[in-house]
């Protein structure tokens, strides 16, 4: 903790006789004018100060913030909390397993090895839509879900026994996003440290993008990857720009026929377009207090899709009327009160606050929306959805053009947009970007299938498949499900189509996944549930399901329909998240809607619909219903959440949170301090990060006789590095689990796997996009063997392993933007598993850059203007890295030489800069990693 006060800050809160230790704001000149989200920063700053990581420069850096300025000045922020799903949980309390067995063999203590920030995990990633449509659904996919992933879920049944301030939520409780806004968030923190019973900011890193969601709660926090959060458990600071701050203006009222989810598609659509990306974003004026809290948490939750670091709300009145709801003892919301009160962290509208740039929307133009068919910024309004389905159907359905002869190819630019280019087909072959061809269309009207497909289903359901169809209608993500507002709405108009006669189509795949049980006994208690299940919406289970592609297949006959016929079908979910090929392998085009509106289109049964104009179905006279005779009335849906949610609700769901039901209790559970790995599994397997490490750390080393692993150009994300999604039995990973006996079917993800690094090491650098320069016109994990003669072909992790067998170091060349988008743990610990001791590049995303060091790797920059390229490199060059020793002085080298030695002998130098940015950063390299140099602190 913080041994340096450099500001006078710390003082004394009393609140109903309990005294707080606090650090205030008012301590430091230019606090008051600084925009809510960057008190919050500098109150950290000012607890945490040391006097060398973080000083008062830092702070006064932070105080006297420039709000016209780009970013220029790094700070370290010491997150309250961590909070992570199980996909991204595991590597992290696999690394902590991990520690203690190194604890022990240093001849220390491995209890000693426990979270020093409050760590929760929830199980909320791994339930699959497999059963749908029926009362047992929720009941089969938990069991399936048991039988998958067992092996992880005993081992994190040993890490919520084993570890102090590390609790697990068990599967089927709900989703972690959900879970952190209704119980997990403290809004302001208590902690007793060196004595003292702290106050403090809650503030939280997590292991998922839409972290951000709890920033409707006035907690700031934001997604990290697994590396950030492991030091923020471990005590350590995270790195970042002192950020540029978005004000956002809200006014008005959102009208009765809009929803909270139109809201947040409007402002995603607003605040992509601005551009937000790295930026905070903060809510402020009157209108402020006129937003739900469910709303304010929805807005955060949709943070990552408008591209912002964060998205939030102040305290305020509405955030105390919300703790109280949720169940939070009455003296923690006084104390939220006090506190944010004193320290000028509750919301004043009449306060003039100044920020980097400014928008605003009046609440009062916002109109029915979806988003999509592949991006949540595309907003499409509701008047204009069936038009603008016909436009992007374009763009999924195949067309053909057949050559000629030569002539110019006016034919294409007057038939085809230019984001849809044609296939060119000459003698069979494809031929790419012709000068000059004369074109015909094949089919003129492919913009809409020639005619539908009929479909017998076994259970005797018959019907017409058509592009556009609506495969998929699912509501379900955090986004929404935590809003009542919207989930309520969705069950009160399959009330009203209900009692109209409407069904929903028989080829539509339908489900709920609340993201907590808090939703289940609301639709109970409102006599709701019996509507949405006659539309075939029964609870699927409790979980990020359908937004993170976990949907489940089709129906098998309906999937071979789509494929046989190339349809393009769709797929309408109340989710965050509709990238292309995410939702279900067969569904291409995807749209997000509010729930009600989910329901509608489960009812319509196609995007091909107007529902201005179309009729949904007639009522038992025989009338017309359209969706504006069963569009739920707000004042209705108002007097239905009055009436059917309360405070005992979510104090009696959440009483026994972390106690699981009975396959979770009666799991074979490992016991004892340190983990009893299984030889065995192919999900959890400890890591080699701390074999042959001792109690002091090895003198750094220069490099030398180092090979290029990879040759790659600029703007190489994490997701071209780090293991993603699928793989198949010829890769590396494949290869290696039918080596271990499972079969094709059970590979699951790389997400899944990500607790055993032999898995994850071998689909390192093996995206199937990624180019390596070392070879020509090759795309995937592949790369040139120079410890073999001619140096041939090889993938990645075989090159690796031999390089390694031969004690040759690695290196590899980059362009710009070394490492953008996510930061993945895995893009950091794949790397320093292979063997790569320096990356160089052009420049480096920060976040990578920084999860480089922290996994022993040293980040390297070209001198200002050059490249390997301009360089003369050509990576078949042996490296020599010169100069990094001086790290065991204590200083860090601003450059260090790099001497690359061709097969000719002829050699090229240059001075490459060190991108060892702070005097923790240092720490950590010279200790191998960040995991190393805790592990050390602990066991002295």
């Amino acid at each position: 903790m913080a041994s340096v006060n450099s500001f006078g800050s710390q003082g004394t809160l009393d609140v109903a006789g309990t005294g707080y230790q606090i650090f205030r704001l008012n301590a430091v000149d230019g606090a008051e004018q600084l925009p809510y989200s960057l008190k919050v920063l500098l109150e950290n700053l000012l607890r945490t100060e040391d006097g060398e990581n973080i000083t008062a420069e830092h702070i006064n850096a932070l105080a006297r913030w420039d709000a016209e300025a780009e970013p220029a000045t790094e700070i370290q922020f010491t997150p309250a909390r961590v909070i992570m799903q199980d996909f991204t949980g595991v590597p992290c309390v696999v690394d902590l397993a991990t520690m203690r067995e190194a604890v022990a063999d240093l001849g220390g203590d491995p209890k000693r090895v426990n979270p020093l920030a409050p760590a929760e995990l929830v199980i909320d990633h791994s339930v699959q839509i497999d059963v749908f449509g029926n009362a047992q659904a929720l009941e089969r996919n938990i069991e399936i879900e048991y039988q998958r992933n067992g092996e992880r879920y005993q081992f994190l049944r040993w890490g919520q026994t084993a570890f102090d301030d590390f609790k697990v939520v068990p599967p089927g409780m709900g989703i972690v996003h959900q879970v952190n806004i209704e119980y997990l968030a403290r809004t302001v923190m208590t902690r007793e440290v060196d004595g003292a019973l702290q106050a403090y900011p809650d503030t939280c890193v997590g292991t998922d993008s839409h972290t951000t969601m709890v920033n409707g709660l006035g907690v700031l926090g934001w997604g990290v990857g697994g590396i950030e959060a492991e030091a923020a458990m471990l005590g350590q600071p995270v790195s970042m720009l002192i950020p540029r701050v978005v004000g956002f203006k809200l006014t008005g009222q959102i009208p009765a026929g809009a929803t909270a989810t139109d809201v947040v598609l409007t402002i995603t659509e607003m605040l992509r377009e601005h551009g937000v990306v790295g930026k905070f974003v903060e809510f402020y004026g009157e209108g402020v207090a006129a937003v739900p809290l469910a709303n304010r948490a929805t807005i955060g939750n949709m943070s990552p899709e408008f591209g912002s670091t964060a998205a939030i709300f102040p305290i305020d009145d509405v955030t105390l009327e919300y703790l109280r709801l949720t169940g939070r003892p009455e003296e923690n919301v006084a104390l939220v009160e006090a506190y944010t009160k004193e320290q000028g962290l509750w919301h004043d509208p009449s306060k003039e606050v100044k920020y980097s740039e400014y928008l605003e929307l009046d609440l009062s133009t916002v109109v029915p929306s979806i988003a999509g068919p592949k991006r949540p910024q595309d907003r499409v309004e509701l008047a204009n959805a069936k038009m603008q389905f016909h436009r992007d159907l374009e763009n999924y359905v195949h067309k053909q053009v057949e050559a000629e002869g030569p002539s110019v190819d006016e034919a294409v630019e007057e038939s085809f947009p230019a984001s849809d280019p044609p296939t060119y087909t000459d003698a069979g072959s494809k031929i790419k970007n012709p000068a000059h061809l004369t074109v015909k269309r094949t089919d003129p009207d492919s913009g809409r299938a020639k005619h539908p497909v009929e479909v017998t289903m076994p259970d005797g359901r018959n019907f017409m498949l058509d592009h556009g169809a609506v495969t998929i209608a699912s509501i379900t993500s955090c986004t929404n499900t935590s809003n009542p507002s919207v989930m309520l709405a969705a069950a009160v108009l399959a009330r009203n189509a209900v009692e109209k006669g409407l069904a929903s189509k028989p080829w539509v795949k339908t489900s709920v996944a609340p993201g907590s049980k808090v939703v289940t006994d609301y639709y109970e208690r409102s006599g709701l549930i019996p509507y949405l299940e006659k539309l075939g919406f029964f609870i699927v289970g409790y979980g990020c399901t359908t937004c993170i592609g976990n949907s489940g297949p089709l129906e098998e006959e309906i999937s071979q329909t789509i494929s046989d016929n190339d349809l393009a079908v769709s797929a309408v979910l109340s989710g965050n998240r509709n990238f292309e090929g995410r939702i279900n392998p067969d569904v291409k085009m995807n749209y997000l809607a509010s729930p009600p509106l989910v329901v509608a289109y489960a009812l319509a049964g196609s995007m091909d619909f107007d529902f201005e104009d179309d009729p949904l179905g007639q009522d038992p006279d025989g009338n017309d219903v359209f969706l504006k005779d069963i569009w739920p009335d707000p004042l209705e849906v108002q007097r239905i959440i009055d009436s059917s949610i309360d405070k005992d609700m979510f104090t009696s769901s959440y009483e026994t949170i972390f106690d699981g039901d009975e396959r979770w209790q009666s799991l074979p559970t490992p016991s004892g301090d340190t983990f009893a790995w299984d030889p065995q599994s192919t999900y959890v397997r400890k890591p080699p990060y701390f074999e042959g490490m001792q109690a002091r750390p090895e003198a750094v080393q220069d490099v030398q006789g180092a090979r290029v692993l990879l040759k790659l150009g600029d703007s190489v994300t994490t997701d071209h590095i780090s293991p993603a999604g699928s793989f198949k039995s010829d890769t590396p990973a494949g290869k290696y689990l039918l080596e271990h006996g499972v079969e094709r079917k059970d590979f699951n993800s790389y997400g899944s796997r990500r607790g055993n690094h032999e898995v994850m090491i071998r689909g390192t650098f093996a995206n199937i996009r990624i180019r390596n320069q070392l070879l020509d016109g090759v795309e995937g994990g592949f790369t040139r063997d120079f410890s073999q003669d001619g140096g041939p072909q090889a993938a990645v992790y075989d090159a690796s392993m031999n390089y390694q067998s031969a004690g040759i170091p690695l290196v590899v060349l980059a362009g710009k933007e070394y490492g953008s988008g996510s930061s993945r743990d895995w893009a950091a610990k794949g790397t320093a598993l292979l063997g790569i001791k320096a990356v160089i590049a052009e420049s480096f995303e920060r976040i990578h850059r920084s999860n480089l060091i922290g996994m022993g790797v040293l980040p390297l920059q070209f001198p200002a203007g050059e490249s390997a390229s301009s360089l003369g490199l050509d990576g078949t060059e042996t490296f020599a890295i010169e100069g990094v020793t001086a790290l065991n002085e204590g200083t860090t080298p601003r450059t260090v030489r790099v001497t690359a030695t061709a097969a000719d002998g002829g050699q090229k130098q240059f001075d490459a800069d060190v991108r060892i940015d702070t005097p923790g950063e240092a720490d950590y390299y010279r200790h191998g990693g960040i995991l190393q140099y805790v592990l050390r602190q602990l066991a002295a």
